[in-house]
């Protein structure tokens, strides 16, 4: 079981954000709690190879901002590693620069949808060079402003069109069907950018001059639920974890626990950054099936392979619709999270857009594969607290993606 008090490291895309918009802006922007695992690292990485200073302590990161046209030509190709999140959202901004680039990751971005950040870009004016797959070849232009009725609700693709919206001459709006992850349009509007949120459209103009801000960054949702989770399904379990950030467009999965019959309180709840902050305490749990679909999905898009376990324990059978955009994540996780879970006793059936999985599930050990996907890797590591003999999971390594102190914690737990 877990007990004790813990925390988790700052959140991933805030942490992202930060450094592009602390860029961006004219002035020195000051971030603590910045998430040093390898994603945000690559967005580090890329900044200083457009030019930008960057300052790294153990924690505090210092960006030494030039402005929204203050960037350098990169000598050689970005290199993203494995984050979508920085190839995509870097995009938007390189777009509208008075010089060209190019942008590239390791052997899974390369395999990831890009048509989905090209399309738009291209309307406003971008001249992106690509077989719709990294490398990513880009032209700076003048952009203008649309509006984009979203496809399939993706956070990094509306984020790319908004920063693009940044140079874009007239107003840029974008139309979510449901509203997903809204991190750049709260730190946007810190930063001074003249954006305006009306239901599910976000309108942004072009913009001028961003103000350099002190971001203190909370803990990651995403990474938190993995540690929720091991708590609810083993006995005499009761953890907290602090400072952790509830965005109501993060919350889905803690809804849906709670529906699930899930023993968890939200403590001492503040705002910092425009972010809603609290302390979230979780005790073993009796937990029962529920569908989801529609516009909770968006809302719990990462946890939903950290659901196919749950849903695994619950008694009955829970359905998943509508998360195709799961297939398109560091693997096919709709496929992963059930071929991992099936080794080790779980019974789960895939469909197109979801998974069919029954529950009342008892886990057996076996030999598992991370697929060199964060989290599968985490999913696979809490569903071994549930067998009475040692799972090996090969290739665990990926965790550091995300959440480089996960096994440190769980061991302390």
């Amino acid at each position: 079981n877990l007990k004790g008090i813990t925390t988790v490291l700052g959140d991933k895309s805030i942490s992202h954000r930060s450094i592009m918009l602390g860029a961006l802006a004219e002035g020195i922007t000051t971030i603590t709690g910045f998430l040093q695992g390898d994603d945000c690292i690559s967005t580090i990485n890329c900044f200083k190879n457009l030019g930008i200073k960057i300052e790294q302590n153990d924690d505090k990161i210092i960006v030494y901002g030039k402005g929204l046209y203050g960037l350098s030509k990169p000598n050689t190709p970005l290199y993203v590693g494995n984050s979508g999140t920085t190839i995509r959202l870097i995009s938007g901004i390189l777009c509208a620069q008075n010089f060209s680039s190019s942008i590239t990751g390791d052997s899974s971005i390369v395999k990831r949808p890009m048509k989905r950040i090209i399309e738009p870009l291209s309307l406003m004016g971008a001249n992106i060079l690509s077989d719709g797959f990294a490398p990513l070849n880009i032209e700076g232009k003048a952009l203008k402003g649309i509006t984009y009725h979203m496809p399939i609700d993706s956070a990094q693709v509306k984020s790319c069109i908004l920063l693009a919206g940044l140079y874009a001459q007239g107003k840029t709006t974008v139309v979510e069907n449901f509203k997903s992850r809204n991190h750049s349009e709260i730190m946007l509007k810190n930063f001074g950018a003249n954006i305006d949120v009306c239901n599910n459209a976000i309108t942004i103009a072009q913009t001028k001059k961003l103000k350099p801000q002190n971001i203190n960054i909370c803990g990651d949702i995403s990474s938190a639920c993995f540690i929720i989770v091991g708590a609810l399904i083993t006995k005499n379990s009761h953890i907290i974890i602090k400072n952790v950030g509830i965005n109501e467009t993060r919350t889905g999965f803690l809804d849906v626990l709670l529906k699930m019959g899930a023993n968890i309180k939200f403590l001492n709840i503040k705002y910092e950054n425009g972010e809603k902050v609290c302390d979230i305490e979780a005790k073993s749990s009796t937990l029962k099936s529920v569908n989801i679909g529609g516009d909770i999905i968006p809302r719990m898009i990462d946890e939903i392979p950290l659901f196919a376990l749950v849903a695994s324990v619950a008694q009955g059978t829970s359905i998943v619709k509508n998360a195709t955009e799961l297939k398109f994540k560091e693997s096919n996780r709709i496929e992963t999270i059930s071929i991992e879970l099936n080794k080790i006793g779980a019974n789960i059936k895939t469909t197109d857009d979801g998974m069919i999985i029954e529950g009342g599930k008892t886990f057996m050990a076996n030999e598992c594969n991370s697929h060199n996907d964060h989290r599968i890797a985490m999913c696979i590591a809490i569903a071994s607290l549930m067998c009475k003999q040692p799972i090996v999971l090969n290739n665990y390594e990926c965790v550091n993606i995300s959440f480089p102190n996960f096994f440190n914690i769980l061991e302390n737990l």
